[in-house]
């Protein structure tokens, strides 16, 4: 504890006042919002504002098959291409768990291959003289179906960005379903969203054309935006969706652009979305190779131990891919998801099977890599998506709920200020100041961190209300018993927080680690509710042992002789 109470007094006063500084912005829409505040205010979750819920089931199987099919193939070609005439003939079988592929030809070629390029993928099922079957692993099926569903998952949110909502939950939901929450949307716009989400991934390589400047472009078109009279972003108005906003650019740019060029865009790295930051780029439309002939991708290390992202391309496309790069060596090429730029590296040389993705060397290049393997998968291993389930809420659902637990929390709050007030008196109401702060104190926390608030996120506030009291009412019957043994009042203030800090530190941690808990395994209202209580405890432990010591100590340096009245037991 910092001894010095000038210091303690400052302290408070600087946390108070960042407080109201990140809290601030809730009071104002984002119109208004004046310009030195944060622009981060706090987000209401679906059961707040009402929304859209989805529960959508991925075929994971059907991916496993189609690797399968595509896998004779390769494997034929490939050994082939060592061995010549090694393989004659394959067979496909996709039966259940993880199907098979059958290999006729030279046994002892085939097996000597599949060792050394197929580690840890093909475990040998059956043999025999002419033939040898394979079957993938049981670990690698369910890491292939693991990046199915996340690349599944980056394909919806970059789609759900587009559209505009803000502030979307989209997760993981057990092996084989995905969850998306859409809160605030319009009812009008389910079904378009509905659309958007189900609609497939379009992953496109195309070489970028340098034939106008960036500053040119860029000149063109603002003048584009100026004369139609819209801009990208649907909360600006004249707004457009982003795929709409591509579209119209376009479309205006007709006859300023090269032939046989369109123009995409890329989100700036510092920005959170497209729509808060993009630059131009103008790619050639007549040269374009799809993704969905990508066979995998997977992050490695380069020469100089950096990550750099490994690709392959599918047999049916290898001849077509070689004539795309070997006619432009030295040019950058787009990788381009639904029309938003990803990535733009240069071509080395001709490449057919795949290639190396080499990237910068900026602290971010790992996530960079990651981000890009899956934008590359997610073009590769299209998934289609069932919808399993549908919920809707709308916002007077929402507005009630939130009344019932604003009126939950107040009336809680109201009781336990009473009690303290009676019971302890002066030093009760210390304590419903500090319980106050406490409360204002976790939602600036949480508008800092832009957490979106739940209704299991109230009933943690709620929870925390309790709890934050708690500590004040060991340290207060501490400090009684102290001054019951005939203690003057500074040393039983400083006896009873000393005291009572290990029960009060050891009952945090313990409340502290189930809400870890249930942050890692727990769903996102479970989730939800162990962010707000776990964010509750840090703060209650600075208003309950920090904040209530200086003003205890504050009044004791006044003079005041009684804090609580002091009663003693019977015998």
């Amino acid at each position: 504890m910092i001894e010095s109470l000038k210091a303690r007094i400052w302290i408070v006063a600087g946390v108070l006042l960042f407080g109201a500084y990140v809290f601030a912005p809730n009071f104002f829409s984002d119109e208004s919002r004046p310009s030195w505040l944060p622009g981060q205010s706090l987000v209401y979750g679906l059961d707040i504002q009402g929304g859209l819920q989805l529960v959508l089931g991925v075929d994971t199987k059907g991916v496993i098959e189609e690797k399968i099919l595509r896998l004779g193939g390769s494997l034929k070609e490939d050994i082939n291409k060592k061995t010549p005439n090694a393989v004659s003939s394959t067979k496909t079988n996709d039966v259940e768990p993880f199907g098979s592929v059958t290999l006729v030809g030279n046994v002892s070629q085939i097996k000597s291959f599949t060792s050394a390029n197929y580690s840890g993928v093909l475990q040998l099922l059956d043999q025999s003289e002419t033939s040898v079957t394979f079957q993938y692993f049981e670990a690698y099926v369910n890491q292939i179906k693991k990046q199915i569903v996340t690349q599944a998952i980056d394909v919806i949110r970059n789609r759900i960005d587009s559209f505009g909502v803000a502030e979307p939950y989209i997760a993981a939901q057990g092996s084989d379903r995905i969850i998306v929450q859409l809160p605030g949307i319009n009812e009008a716009d389910y079904e378009q969203a509905k659309d958007l989400i189900n609609r497939a991934a379009r992953l496109e390589f195309m070489i970028v054309s340098n034939e106008i400047s960036p500053v040119e472009l860029n000149t063109f078109i603002t003048e584009a935006e100026t004369a139609g009279g819209y801009t990208l972003g649907t909360k600006n108005e004249g707004g457009l969706k982003y795929l709409d906003y591509v579209k119209r650019i376009n479309k205006d740019l007709k006859n300023k652009l090269p032939e046989q060029t369109e123009v995409v865009f890329q989100k700036l790295d510092q920005v959170a979305s497209i729509e808060d930051g993009k630059s131009a780029v103008l790619v050639k439309d007549d040269i374009v190779f799809s993704g969905d002939k990508i066979s995998d991708a997977f992050v490695g290390l380069g020469q100089y131990g950096q990550p750099v992202v490994n690709f392959s391309v599918a047999s049916d496309g290898r001849n077509e891919f070689a004539k795309m790069t070997g006619e432009n060596v030295e040019q950058p090429m787009a990788i381009v998801l639904d029309k938003v730029l990803k990535s733009a590296p240069t071509i080395n040389s001709r490449l057919r099977e795949g290639g190396v993705i080499t990237l910068g060397n900026d602290t971010e290049v790992e996530k960079e890599a990651n981000f890009l393997t899956n934008t590359l998968r997610a073009g590769a291993l299209p998934a289609a998506l069932e919808q399993l389930e549908e919920r809707s809420v709308g916002p007077t659902l929402g507005a009630d709920s939130v009344e019932a637990g604003k009126k939950a929390g107040l009336f809680g709050l109201a009781i336990v200020l009473l009690f303290m007030l009676v019971w302890y008196r002066t030093a009760g109401f210390i304590a419903s100041f500090a319980l106050v702060t406490n409360v204002f104190l976790l939602l600036a926390l949480l508008t800092s961190l832009g957490a979106t608030l739940t209704l299991p996120g109230i009933a943690g506030i709620v929870l925390t209300v309790g709890m934050a009291v708690d500590a004040n009412v060991i340290i207060f019957e501490r400090i009684r018993e102290e001054l019951l043994k005939g203690s003057g009042l500074r040393p039983a203030v400083k006896d009873g927080f000393g005291h009572a800090l290990s029960a009060i530190i050891d009952a945090n941690i313990t409340t502290a680690a189930v809400c870890l808990v249930l942050m890692f395994y727990g769903s996102g209202p479970i989730k939800g509710f162990a962010v707000t209580l776990i964010w509750g405890i840090a703060t209650s432990m600075f208003t309950a042992i920090f904040l209530s010591r200086v003003f205890i100590d504050l009044l004791v340096r006044m003079g005041f002789q009684k804090i609580m009245p002091v009663k003693k037991r019977m015998a």
